[in-house]
């Protein structure tokens, strides 16, 4: 039966080429539409969480804030501030942590030979890396040896490599950071970072050797890395800290918890939406094609009208003829459909990708927005052919199973 469907299906083609074909072009257009869309909607999701790969995983940071409520005898207004004896009581009482590490910052004078430049160094412990997936391009970051020794070594980003010493070698060299000689012993890869928290231009050092530039009885942030869920880790941090610094549970300005795992979902529910609004726009233009297939399948069978006719007197019952239109239908839609993927895979890899992140960054061209069709793309786009394709071929198909045999046979 099937063979004999789509043996009829080709014939209805062949023997009107031009309309069939103009029908073609127009699901072709529109699936092709649908799949850039998708693709451009994925690839700037991509884009964004290049630029928020740093904060990645399960990552919580605490920053030091100030009491905006009163508690017990205590007024609000009263500064926080985080210590090294902090990390101690969350390591203690925060259940599920697997790293933690401090972060002291400073604005030094960062030099080599003849040139120099102002940059932020950061001392942290060597468990930092793996919280903050720092990644070396060379050498190595520092250990824990290194950190619990006191020695003066540096990790260096990527800008700060290339204003100091260009295209030389910095591994191993000497520089000094206000006046304080460190060995370089890493290079950080370039990333898509940019703002208070440019890696590219920072310089990391060991939490104890920081000692020699500034004070670090005071911390700036602490960082942490959990197992588990992040809420319950999220309120765990915000318990401890409030019961050793008499701050209310409530008040969210004493310390600032940055919860990554949460951030970055509300980030990918906008995204989600942005790729929703884009696969809705690519439906409706899908939905131009369909309509065009549904007038050409009506003008289809106004024509057969005898010939459905003859079919139902010989015995072809509703559903023979519902199907025969229908299969029509979805053979239009399918060389179609195919042919629109080709064209999208065609016109994704004249453009490549879209400029985003590199148009305000200098080598960031991982940040950009790159039109790759992937699986999940084309599984999309093929529900919604599917569907627009017998929506359409539906309407006209009914209407030629339900024509009677008798009038049928005296249409003209």
């Amino acid at each position: 039966m099937f063979a004999d469907l789509g043996h009829q299906a080709y014939n209805a083609l062949k023997h009107n080429r031009r309309r069939s074909l103009l029908t073609m072009l127009g699901m072709a257009w529109g699936i092709a539409t649908v799949v850039l869309l998708l693709a451009y909607g994925a690839g700037f999701e991509r884009a964004l969480m290049v630029a928020f790969q740093t904060f990645g995983g399960n990552l919580i940071a605490v920053f030091p804030g100030r009491t905006s409520e009163q508690v017990g005898g205590t007024k609000a207004g009263i500064e926080i501030k985080l210590t090294v004896q902090d990390l101690d009581y969350l390591r203690a009482e925060v259940p599920f942590l697997k790293r933690s590490s401090p972060e002291v910052n400073k604005q030094g004078v960062v030099a080599y030979a003849t040139r120099s430049a102002s940059y932020q160094v950061r001392g942290c412990f060597s468990s930092y890396q793996h919280i903050r997936h720092v990644d070396v391009g060379e050498g190595d970051f520092f250990t824990e040896q290194e950190d619990s020794g006191h020695n003066r070594v540096a990790v260096i980003g990527a800008d700060v490599k290339k204003k100091l010493f260009s295209g030389q070698n910095a591994i191993g060299e000497s520089i000094r950071i206000d006046g304080i000689s460190f060995q370089v012993i890493g290079i950080l890869k370039r990333m898509i970072s940019n703002g208070d928290d440019n890696m590219n231009a920072m310089v990391y050092i060991p939490f104890s050797a920081m000692g020699d530039l500034r004070s670090t009885y005071y911390v700036d942030a602490i960082t942490l890395n959990y197992e588990g869920e992040h809420q319950k880790v999220k309120k765990a941090v915000r318990e401890s800290l409030a019961y050793h610094h008499n701050f209310s549970l409530k008040d969210e300005r004493a310390v600032f918890v940055f919860d990554s795992v949460g951030e970055l979902g509300e980030l990918q529910i906008i995204t989600t939406g942005i790729k929703v609004l884009l696969g809705f726009i690519g439906l409706l233009t899908l939905g131009i094609g369909g309509v065009g297939l549904m007038n050409i399948m009506l003008v289809a069978v106004t024509q057969r009208t005898r010939e459905i006719g003859v079919e139902k007197a010989l015995g072809a019952r509703r559903w023979h003829i519902l199907f025969q239109f229908l299969t029509e239908a979805l053979v239009i839609t399918f060389i179609g459909g195919l042919a629109g993927v080709v064209l999208a895979y065609l016109v994704s890899w004249s453009v490549g990708s879209l400029t985003l992140w590199s148009a305000f960054i200098d080598d960031a061209s991982d940040g950009d927005i790159h039109l790759k069709i992937n699986a999940a793309i084309l599984l999309w786009s093929t529900g919604i052919l599917s569907f627009v394709g017998i929506i359409s071929g539906m309407l006209p198909a009914f209407k030629a199973s339900r024509l009677y045999p008798i009038e049928a046979l005296r249409y003209e």
